[in-house]
């Protein structure tokens, strides 16, 4: 059972992972980065799941990473942190991630958050990159994600003074979708998860991938892997009982083949 984490099935389909260190405002140790990547692969395995939604305490979904143990750890530690294995993992979750995050999203909390592919905040929500305050920078991830999410003046200004923005100011820039009162916040990005959910799993996974390719590839290559996605969904039978469902007006089951 993870130490760092609560995990719940919500619905069919549905799974919500909870940060469980409030007492650290959820800061990112080596431990629950670890643990939320073995939930992570877990879930990717896992044909039930079709989508996961990942949130903190009311107080925090993540404050960063955890100060102590930064302190700890020296050049050698650095340059062998067991901690890039975990975040090569999250990356890598090729399922639907959805981010509900009320209170501080900083540094690494922050750098997780942009790991989702849909971010839910609630309006309380504030999020950073104060690494410049340490005398140090973002370094997973949030010089590169930040950047492509609410471009270059914000990020510069966010990354070079340290200082948060709140969860209107992310809406605008295009860092969250949706800005929801804190109550609620879990609840409409399970909304989300649950309508992701019975939608055809392939479809969802590659059309998760084609999107994520535009980040980091060019027009034309992007637009190949789109056509070649679309034709391989052309051979399925989801695709089939989707135009059969639509013909019969009925709701369609989609079952992943």
């Amino acid at each position: 059972m993870p130490l760092t984490l609560d995990v719940e099935i919500i619905t069919p389909g549905v799974r919500l992972i909870i940060l469980q260190r409030p007492q650290a405002l959820n800061a990112l140790t080596t431990e629950l980065l670890g643990e939320l990547a073995a939930e992570l692969n877990t879930a990717q395995a896992d044909p039930d799941t079709r989508a996961v939604v990942l949130t903190g305490s009311r107080k925090a979904f993540a404050a960063g990473a955890d100060i102590k143990e930064m302190a700890e750890r020296n050049l050698v530690g650095i340059l062998d942190d067991p901690r890039q294995a975990s975040w090569q993992a999250i990356t890598r979750f090729n399922k639907p991630l959805i981010a509900a995050v009320n209170g501080f999203a900083l540094g690494g909390g922050c750098e997780l958050a942009m790991h989702a592919d849909i971010i839910i905040a609630g309006e309380d929500a504030r999020f950073g990159q104060p690494e410049i305050n340490l005398g140090i920078m973002p370094g997973a991830g949030g010089t590169q994600r930040l950047l492509r999410a609410v471009g270059k003046s914000m990020a510069m200004q966010m990354v070079l003074t340290g200082e948060p923005i709140d969860a209107r100011q992310a809406q605008r820039a295009g860092l969250v979708s949706e800005v929801t009162q804190p109550e609620f916040t879990v609840e409409r990005a399970v909304q989300i998860a649950r309508t992701i959910a019975a939608k055809a799993p392939l479809a969802v996974r590659l059309a998760k991938e084609a999107l994520l390719k535009a980040m980091d590839t060019d027009l034309a290559s992007g637009l190949r892997f789109e056509r070649h996605a679309f034709t391989v969904l052309a051979g399925t039978r989801d695709r089939d009982e989707g135009i059969q469902a639509f013909q019969e007006k009925r709701t369609p089951t989609f079952t992943g083949q």
